[in-house]
This record gives C-alpha cells, structure tokens and sequence, in this order.
C-alpha cells in the first residue's frame, strides 16, 4: 500500500517533469567582424579616400578661368617672377592694370589704355608664349621717356 500510494504521489510529478521545458538560454552573439571584412572595410575608406584627392587634383589642374560680372575682367597674360610671385596684366573694360601678385597682396604696378597686344607668327598674344616680359619692359620705358 505503501508503495501504491508512493507511486500514485509521484507519478504527476514524473509527468510533468517531462512536460517542462528546459531554462531559458539567451541566444548566442553574433560573430565579431573577421579579419576579412574588416581588411574590406579598411579597402573602400581608402577608395573612397583616394577618390576625393584625384577629384581635387582634377580641378586644380584645368583651373578655370572665372568669369565675373559677363567677362569685364580678364587675364591677358602672367608670367611667375619667383616661385610664388607673378606679374598678371588684366583687361577691365578699357584699360589694362599690370598686377604684382603675392602672397597675402595684390598691388598695381601700372595701368594704360588698353591697346592691341602684338600677335606672332602662331597666331598667340606675347603674353602666353613668354615675350611677355619683353613686351612689359618696352611699356615701361614709353612711360618712364621725357
């Protein structure tokens, strides 16, 4: 009887232990990033990086010309007087100003009427095939003679 009894007692309690799920488990973490993806991550900043300076490097060398206020203002010739001065001769309107440009300055040399620059042989202005400085010291010297 006793055993009946003992066998009749846990009988529900085998059942439902049995029926019981097991503790929950939180799911695992996700991988950490591999060496792969990051060596891929690591190539497309730099792509991307590279992108940015062959843009710039781009723009700064076709450098083009701005046109202010429908073309009042332009550069006729430049010439490089050092590694970061230039002497410019710039057209506004009438007249040409011959421009000292520096570092931190800008100051006119000369100004004149505008008048017709020479054309050579090629069909070019003294100023962009490097008579420039010829053609300056001539103006000069009409403006400095009695």
């Amino acid at each position: 009887m006793h055993l009946c009894l003992i066998v009749g007692l846990c009988t529900p309690l085998l059942a439902t232990a049995q029926n019981t799920r097991p503790a929950y488990t939180p799911p695992p973490p996700p991988a950490a990033m591999s060496s792969g993806s990051i060596l891929q991550v690591i190539f497309s900043l730099l792509l991307v990086l590279a992108a940015v300076v062959l843009v710039a490097w781009i723009l700064k060398r076709i450098n083009l010309p701005q046109h202010a206020a429908g073309n009042l203002i332009k550069v006729q010739a430049a010439m490089a007087v050092g590694q970061r001065e230039r002497i410019v001769l710039v057209e506004i309107n009438d007249t040409w100003l011959v421009v000292g440009v520096a570092p931190g300055q800008v100051r006119t040399l000369h100004s004149m009427a505008k008048a017709e620059l020479p054309v050579t042989q090629a069909g070019m202005v003294t100023g962009t095939n490097g008579k420039f400085p010829e053609w300056l010291k001539q103006i000069m010297e009409k403006r400095n003679a009695p």
